[in-house]
């Protein structure tokens, strides 16, 4: 491996670490808040929630409305192509802020929109990041991988080492659980969208949400993708 290459695999070991550290107290009540505030949650943002990951996973498994076919990256060095997945999630970072902060200001009717919005703006990222890295969305098995990576960056501890061993043994996968992801994501996202849905402040937390589910989401991405990546040069 050259020299970037070795940086970014001790990245991949730090994220990993990361992503299987020992919760903390205050993570640890704050999983058990959250557990309790769902039952209180609308049923109406619950079904918003699953009617829109229900959608999204059809729309990805069926078809190709995400794909672009701006700038060819099958050529460039890892580094280059690394500098543009960056540059690609500010950008939707920066989408994502103005979306969330204007949904969030509308109180409860707006702050529905935002779980479709929300969605899209995301999976239109890790199209984005799949092409950058040199992957084919045009092909089934990579659309199922993207959303792979979308439910391992949302997913519960439970969950994870799981979703985590199909990424990194990847092409013994098999079709998604459309219920589990959608499960998985609500009980991650439903706390901090709760709040969003609260007058005076909703647009506060909705930008910051939206910021920090972006750099998740993408930071989460990248990880994916280098982990193939050197897996195919081994």
């Amino acid at each position: 491996m050259e020299r970037y290459e070795q940086e970014v695999w001790q990245e991949v070991i730090a994220w990993k670490k990361k992503m299987f550290h020992k919760p903390s107290t205050f993570e640890r009540i704050s999983k058990k808040t959250q557990g309790k505030i769902n039952q209180y949650i609308p049923e109406k943002v619950h079904r918003a929630i699953t009617e829109s990951i229900k959608g999204l996973v059809e729309g990805v498994l069926s078809g190709s409305s995400y794909i672009s076919k701006e700038k060819q990256v099958d050529l460039l060095p890892l580094q280059q192509k690394e500098e543009w997945v960056k540059e690609t999630i500010s950008t939707y970072r920066k989408t994502a802020v103005v979306e969330g902060a204007g949904t969030g200001a509308g109180g409860l009717f707006l702050g529905l929109a935002d779980f479709p919005l929300l969605l899209s703006i995301k999976m239109k990222l890790l199209f984005e990041i799949a092409r950058l890295y040199g992957f084919d969305a045009k092909q089934y098995e990579e659309r199922l991988f993207i959303l792979y990576v979308f439910q391992l960056a949302f997913c519960s501890d439970e969950k994870r080492a799981e979703t985590l061993q199909v990424i990194e043994r990847w092409g013994e996968a098999t079709d998604i659980d459309w219920q589990v992801l959608q499960q998985e994501y609500r009980d991650h996202i439903d706390l901090v969208k709760m709040f969003q849905l609260i007058p005076g402040i909703g647009a506060v937390v909705g930008a910051y949400a939206n910021r920090q589910l972006i750099d998740q989401l993408g930071e989460t991405a990248m990880n994916c993708y280098r982990i193939r990546l050197i897996a195919q040069e081994r």
